[in-house]
């Protein structure tokens, strides 16, 4: 994250946001990096100045007042107009060098950005870069990271980027878990399957198996898509997995068609205020000129193991039946 602590004029507003945050002065403290006796001090001066007091001390910890609300509100606000300042004044330099924080997620970073980053610093030996790995909602305005490489359907309004491609989903098991590479529906509605915790509830994926699995036939649940997968690879069950993840995985294979109804777009994003940065801006360039040349992958149409994988479901059914 961006130091916004250099500013003097955001001194005072920062340690008020911080006791906000952390309830106490003694996590305002630590979190700023100063002595508790510092924070104290300043607070005071601070409520001197306005003439009010801007939290309660009460034994649970410092609840801000009304007038403790409206300064923590423009502390925020303050904090958002620096950084995007500090962002603006650093992409003038339009340099390919220096660091870059890229997030993604779990299910994204090894076999399909890592190559990508591999490439671009090959070709860009002057950035350094930093990987977020994790599945929290996207904040870029406040510089946690500078990309986000993300499979949603609902991207954040405020940040720039485009949408990738459409990533498709199939049910994936073990090679044994198949019968002659084609199950039959009433073998998969008899079989156990590995699903996605109610953190992950708003994926579809989740809801389909919810919607199409009796619930004493789902063993295993996780709240990551490594997770499931792992499941699946164990023999745990079978479950369903996108197939730009699923169809690298050495030891399971899709018993599936792709299903229509259980989807995610793949999206690139940056904040607007650092997208014309040349460091941002070549990454972005390069990452979507990749993961374009994938596409076939993302939408679960690539030939794989020496066949052709990415047949569809004929219109008329979501039943868990293929022959």
């Amino acid at each position: 994250m961006t130091d916004t602590s250099a500013n003097p004029l955001w001194d005072d507003l920062r340690i008020v946001k911080a006791i906000a945050e952390g309830g106490s002065l003694v996590a305002a403290a630590t979190a700023l990096g100063l002595n508790h006796s510092t924070v104290s001090r300043r607070l005071s001066a601070v409520e001197r100045a306005l003439g009010a007091v801007l939290f309660d001390r009460r034994r649970s910890g410092y609840g801000p007042t009304a007038a403790g609300e409206e300064v923590i509100a423009l502390a925020s606000r303050i904090e958002l107009d620096i950084l995007s300042m500090t962002k603006r004044v650093s992409s003038h330099a339009d340099s390919q060098k220096g660091n870059l924080r890229i997030t993604t997620s779990d299910a994204l970073v090894r076999d399909f950005v890592i190559p990508i980053v591999a490439d671009f610093r090959t070709r860009n030996p002057g950035v350094q870069i930093e990987m977020m790995v994790g599945n929290k909602p996207l904040n870029l305005a406040r510089g946690d990271s500078d990309i986000a490489i993300r499979a949603t359907l609902a991207p954040p309004e405020n940040l720039f980027g485009r949408k990738l491609g459409t990533v498709a989903w199939a049910i994936y098991g073990r090679a044994a878990d198949s019968a002659n590479g084609s199950p039959a529906g009433d073998i998969i509605d008899r079989r156990p399957w590995v699903s996605y915790c109610r953190d992950l509830s708003g994926l579809k994926a989740f809801s389909f198996i919810d919607e199409h699995v009796d619930p004493c036939n789902i063993v295993y649940r996780s709240d990551s898509i490594i997770g499931v997968v792992s499941a699946i690879t164990a023999g745990i069950g079978i479950g369903l997995l996108p197939c730009m993840y699923g169809d690298l995985v050495t030891g399971i294979t899709r018993l599936s068609p792709v299903i229509p109804e259980v989807y995610d777009e793949l999206w690139l994003l940056t904040h607007p205020d650092i997208r014309k940065s040349g460091r941002v801006s070549a990454f972005m360039a390069h990452c979507a000129e990749a993961i374009i040349g994938r596409r076939e992958l993302i939408e679960g149409r690539a030939v794989y193991r020496g066949h052709s994988v990415g047949a569809s479901p004929s219109p008329g059914g979501s039943r868990l039946s293929w022959v």
